[in-house]
């Protein structure tokens, strides 16, 4: 190995790394793109003057960016998907190679909610009625979709205790035209047997298709599933996670409890424990699709795209890096 230092990170990938650590650049496509873009820059204003020390280079800039938000999901699949593109046996090999990865990653990501919404919205029927459960941008651009085919649907939406993500949802349905009756959750069971479909979103999808989501998803699923009504996941590729191809589970974020109760109000039940899970996970046997900007599948085929995108491994390519 050469012993030929590794080189500066740029100005613009670390300004880009403190933007993701305070959230000023926020949610998983953004956080994504940002991420690739970042490299690519790097790349392109590398002064490394051997293949060996670009390569420390890069892998040491992808490790800078991953330690901002190590628990995403869309950050550590950007970095993948550029990093392990990387080839070449000259610098320039190795510059081109990294900025045609990043270009080809970004272009995936500004056209994936709109080929996912398409995708998603052949599905839908005209007149049928879609139940949702919080806010998605991915399950709300199949409906869209079906929308602007000329498709007139209706939706169920439930509120999603505790903050009522819910009412985002419903809010841009009526923007659409969609006709919105707005359910407490516990009321889910009731109203399942005039809907046509379940649409949910993804925090992250496992690879033996299990899908986290806001917590109340497995309870629908579950729900739905003895209703026999099937149950659509839309999420874009950059919410799979490969850690899972090698037996890791998925840490569930536990929010903060005034979120669901407050001050006075505790005060006045007692002392008692308050648990706020933000997610739970439903197991693929309850999803009857996972509809992602490459197509639809089967729960217990997302493993096949998720190595086709981001390798055979949960492989780390920014760990390789030298100090």
């Amino acid at each position: 190995m050469s012993n030929e230092p590794a080189g500066r990170l740029h100005p613009e990938l670390q300004s880009t790394a403190e933007s993701i650590a305070t959230m000023e650049i926020r949610g998983a496509a953004t956080i994504a793109g940002a991420a690739a873009e970042a490299l690519a820059t790097q790349a392109r204003d590398s002064e490394a003057e051997s293949p060996a020390a670009f390569e420390r280079q890069l892998r040491r800039a992808g490790r800078h960016l991953y330690d901002t938000r190590p628990t995403a999901v869309s950050l550590p699949n950007a970095l993948r998907y550029v990093l392990e593109r990387m080839t070449g046996d000259s610098v320039a090999e190795l510059r081109t190679s990294v900025v045609d990865a990043a270009e080809a990653f970004t272009d995936r990501l500004d056209r994936a909610q709109s080929d996912l919404g398409e995708i998603g919205a052949n599905r839908l029927r005209d007149g049928d009625t879609v139940m949702t459960h919080c806010h998605s941008t991915d399950a709300l651009s199949c409906v869209e979709a079906a929308v602007d085919q000329g498709k007139e649907l209706s939706a169920v939406v439930k509120e999603t205790r505790p903050r009522n993500q819910g009412h985002i949802t419903a809010e841009e349905l009526r923007e659409m035209g969609v006709d919105v009756t707005l359910i407490v959750d516990s009321a889910a069971r009731r109203y399942l047997d005039e809907v046509d479909h379940v649409l949910v979103g993804a925090d992250s999808i496992a690879a033996d298709g299990s899908v986290i989501n806001k917590i109340g998803t497995s309870g629908l699923a579950v729900n739905a599933r003895e209703r026999g009504v099937p149950i659509m996941v839309a999420a874009q590729t950059i919410k799979l996670h490969p850690e899972t191809l090698t037996g890791q589970t998925v840490e569930i974020e536990m929010r903060d409890e005034s979120e669901v109760i407050d001050e006075t109000t505790r005060e006045e039940i007692g002392d008692v424990t308050v648990r706020n899970p933000a997610f739970d996970v439903t197991p693929p046997r309850y999803v009857d699709a996972i509809v992602t900007e490459s197509g639809q599948f089967p729960p217990e085929s997302i493993v096949t795209l998720m190595r086709e995108l981001f390798g055979e491994s949960a492989a780390r390519p920014w760990a390789e890096a030298d100090e």
